[in-house]
């Protein structure tokens, strides 16, 4: 806004009829001191009289200001000024925007996330912050992380969008159902920008999982003798030697189907199993490469097992993580070890529950070290196991808390259930006054 001086602006007209009034009166002033002089005894003009005329006369011209104006134009700052919120300069004149009870030049009205001023219509609001309507569904609207697509409103005009429990991965509800790969290890649902690699049995793993995955009977031999050193140190060491068997997913189904006096109950997916019967099994002799997206050049071999105690073999499922193989391993050998020792017939909820509780036992010396007070041989488990791959990467350490979360928050009876019971029972009387009681009673105890 531009400050003004107040002043009077006076007319042409104005101006003419105050000559011609002044013109006027000094006519009359002569008139009248002629008719004076005339009079006897009268006086001219003198020099006293022309002083007594001057003021009169001057009086009657028109100033030059008004009275009430200053001799020196003052500026001042209306009480309606108005402070830009964002240049916080003067909006002296032109356009302004007002929103929330401040105001704004145009080209100072900008979005929070882009920085470019919003010259729509409409535009969205975080907090005080403004935002172009784009840029703000970019910054807060979720996107798929399958697709990368903006996560689509349900027919209530409601962000509806599944989320793993664990990983927070957002996707959309459809990828449940439109044959999105789903890796058989970490349960992170394939992107599109970043294939899977097909196992070959119906299978998918994703690369994180892939840098660990244990291939072949081979490779997994120094992994077994690791957990048995570990089974060792919580003195429950197995005096037999007791074969282990990498094989495909066809295979342990069938193994499983030919077990007669297997477990009571069996899971959905079977990731290992402890053999009582002798069978005749076909394991995997050579890992696998890769071509393109899938396992190629597999070698495989029958293998008869012949029953020598109270077990027969473990086996277990290829291509998964190694700290997933030894989970496994983990509980299958405590299958294995409470059969040996003579726990027989035991309810599904107690014996899986058990070995449930040894198979998160060993994780945590391998995810968290010195959790809990473990013999030594859990230190010498994770360094034998670890020393070929020089150690865990982060991606391998967030995969054991992975699977330590699902064993933990299992919904089955018989995994979840027998677990957290257990693992109740080990952490208020201890492993071996558990074991003790479950050998006399059948149950763990309260």
């Amino acid at each position: 806004m531009a400050w003004r001086v107040p002043f009077i602006i006076r007319s042409v007209d104005e101006h003419s009829r105050t000559l011609k009034e002044k013109e006027e009166l000094d006519d009359a002033i002569a008139r009248s001191l002629a008719e004076v002089s005339k009079r006897p005894g009268a006086y001219g003009w003198k020099e006293k009289d022309d002083e007594l005329a001057r003021p009169l006369q001057d009086s009657l011209k028109p100033p030059i200001w008004p009275p009430y104006a200053p001799p020196v134009p003052q500026y001042y700052r209306p009480s309606g000024t108005r402070i830009c919120d964002g240049c916080k300069q003067d909006i002296h004149y032109g356009n302004y925007l007002g929103c929330m009870g401040t105001f704004f030049h145009p080209q100072c009205f900008c979005c929070r996330s882009c920085g470019r001023p919003i010259v729509e219509n409409e535009f969205s609001l975080s907090g005080r912050d403004p935002y172009h309507k784009s840029c703000f569904k970019e910054l807060a609207h979720p996107k798929c992380e399958v697709c990368h697509q903006f996560i689509p409103t349900n027919r209530a005009g409601l962000i509806e969008y599944r989320c793993h429990p664990f990983w927070s991965q957002k996707y959309c509800p459809s990828h449940e159902h439109d044959n999105t790969a789903r890796c058989c290890s970490c349960e992170r649902l394939e992107s599109w920008d970043a294939r899977y690699i097909s196992l070959g049995d119906g299978r998918s793993l994703c690369f994180e999982c892939l840098e660990s995955a244990i291939m072949d009977t081979g490779d997994c031999q120094s992994l077994y003798h690791a957990i048995r050193d570990f089974f060792e140190g919580m003195n429950m060491k197995l005096d037999q030697q007791i074969p282990m068997l990498l094989v495909e997913r066809q295979a342990l189904n069938e193994a499983a189907v030919g077990e007669k006096n297997g477990h009571h109950h069996m899971p959905k997916t079977i990731w290992g199993l402890c053999l009582t019967e002798e069978q005749t099994v076909t394991s995997i002799l050579k890992r696998p490469r890769i071509g393109g997206h899938q396992l190629i050049g597999m070698r495989t071999q029958p293998q008869t097992l012949t029953r020598r105690c109270a077990v027969t073999a473990i086996l277990v499922l290829f291509g998964l993580p190694r700290l997933l193989t030894g989970a496994i391993l983990a509980h299958e050998l405590m299958h294995g070890w409470l059969r040996l020792k003579g726990y027989r017939n035991l309810n599904p909820e107690v014996e899986d529950g058990i070995c449930e509780v040894l198979s998160y036992m060993w994780l945590e010396t391998e995810v968290m070290p010195g959790f809990r007070n473990m013999p030594s041989a859990a230190s010498i488990s994770t360094s034998s196991s670890s020393s070929k791959r020089g150690g865990k990467s982060s991606a391998e350490q967030k995969l054991g808390e992975f699977f330590m979360h699902k064993i933990a928050n299992d919904s089955s009876s018989s995994y979840g259930g027998g677990f957290r019971a257990a693992n109740a029972a080990v952490n208020k009387y201890g492993l071996r006054r558990t074991l003790d009681h479950i050998g006399m009673t059948g149950n763990l105890p309260l």
